[in-house]
């Protein structure tokens, strides 16, 4: 979901202003004399309604299920660039990815009539998250070959977190309240704990990995604090990720060809699948459906169900890669998610 996490998260109170609407009309009495037609008329018409518009729902049923698959989804992407490591060096998957995805959502654009070029002030800043976005992507592909997927995601989901923190540095309203700055001490917790894990493997053999699951995942939370405090912060969600997938794909392209990477070395099944999944599925239909989601629900509440993506990712990189997790890393991993969820509860 790294993406969706990047769009403008502004949460808008709930609240419906009413006028009471007469329910009979008194009729003239006989001593006073009778109203104009207009009048007649003004009183025969209802008063129009004030509505202070909910610009966002609690959750339903809908909202909930949607919120599940996503964050499977999400969690599911590590292992997805796993399975194509064979065949399509680390950068130059990301670069696919990227570039498929931006080629989609100038489609999607150009179908639902939303401007992506006009000029509005917010193309400074775009580039700039785009930069983030594909140096975030690097460490995140190329990290994926020195540990474990599973690890991997529980790193990268620090980014709420370190999201909190920043925006309640630059951005004001966003205060954390006790309970949140106990979240983020449970999340460094567990990466004290993690990151004590790393060291006591046989040779540190994840140690390069781990480190760059945290520096992405602080890439990530920088990108996130750009958008809310620039003009980015009122532009569509669709121009912002477009931003990002198009800067991101010629900065991974260049970067897997500085890297000398070997490329796209064979095309199976596999390689197809992963690759459809990872710039189809989750970087342009989740992210799709995670900006709708905003538009709909309660950002903070939606934002709660982030917490269930490493505990996805985990899970599926056991179950599907065979890799085996210590003990301790699954503590890790727990206080890592409660964590999230308790940054993203509001006062």
């Amino acid at each position: 979901m790294e993406e969706a996490a990047r769009a403008p998260s502004v949460l808008v109170r709930q609240g419906v202003q009413s006028c009471a609407v007469p329910t009979r009309l008194a009729s003239p009495r006989p001593d006073r004399p009778a109203p104009s037609n207009d009048v007649s008329r003004s009183r025969l018409r209802p008063p129009k309604k004030s509505l202070q518009l909910s610009a966002r729902l609690p959750l339903d049923s809908t909202a909930i299920s949607l919120m599940v698959v996503l964050a499977m989804l999400w969690g599911l992407q590590q292992v997805a660039i796993k399975f194509a490591l064979v065949s399509v060096s680390p950068v130059t998957q990301a670069a696919i990815r990227s570039g498929v995805a931006m080629l989609l959502l100038a489609g999607w654009a150009r179908w639902r009539g939303i401007a992506l070029f006009n000029r509005d002030g917010t193309l400074p800043a775009g580039v700039i998250a785009g930069l983030l976005f594909g140096a975030e992507f690097i460490l995140i592909y190329a990290g994926l070959e020195h540990t474990a997927a599973a690890r991997m995601v529980v790193f990268v989901y620090l980014a709420p977190v370190l999201t909190a923190l920043g925006l309640a540095w630059f951005v004001p309203g966003e205060r954390l309240t006790g309970i949140q700055w106990a979240g983020v001490l449970l999340a460094f917790a567990g990466l004290v704990v993690a990151f004590a894990d790393s060291f006591s493997a046989p040779g540190r053999a994840t140690l390069r990995g781990d480190l760059y699951g945290v520096i992405a995942a602080a890439l990530w939370a920088a990108t996130t604090v750009l958008i809310r405090s620039t003009r980015l912060a009122a532009a569509r969600a669709e121009k912002t990720l477009f931003y990002q997938l198009a800067i991101s794909a010629v900065l991974l392209a260049f970067a897997a060809i500085a890297m000398e990477e070997s490329g796209v070395t064979r095309v199976d099944t596999t390689v197809v699948v992963s690759l459809v999944f990872q710039s189809v599925v989750v970087a342009f239909a989740s992210y799709l459906t995670w900006f709708w989601l905003l538009t709909r629900y309660l950002a903070a509440r939606l934002a709660v169900f982030s917490f269930l993506s490493p505990m996805f990712g985990v899970t599926f990189g056991v179950l599907i890669l065979g890799e085996r997790l210590s003990g301790s890393f699954v503590l890790a991993a727990l206080l890592v998610a409660l964590g999230i969820a308790l940054v993203n509860l509001r006062r």
